[in-house]
């Protein structure tokens, strides 16, 4: 697999922080995307793989910047491969 399980959990990790900043609840961003909060729960876990669309539906949702949310990611995972 060239694509590596903590790579996903990455992506979730901070897709949780920027619901977490923006202050609402899996259950209310799952009630934005029309999803169950298992939805969710499942993607901010690294259990569930998410497309680039996806993604921006999710940063919408949210509020958020892409770009910004993009740049974290990069950022968590240059972090962790440096360790």
């Amino acid at each position: 697999m060239w694509v590596k399980p903590r790579d996903h959990k990455l992506v979730g990790e901070s897709l949780a922080t920027v619901r977490k900043r923006a202050g609402i609840t899996q259950q209310e961003l799952a009630k934005r995307l029309r999803k169950p909060q298992s939805f969710v729960s499942s993607f901010e876990s690294g259990q569930r793989r998410i497309d680039l669309l996806e993604f921006f539906l999710i940063v919408e949702a949210l509020g958020a910047d892409p770009r910004k949310t993009f740049s974290d990611i990069a950022t968590r995972r240059r972090a962790r491969r440096n360790l």
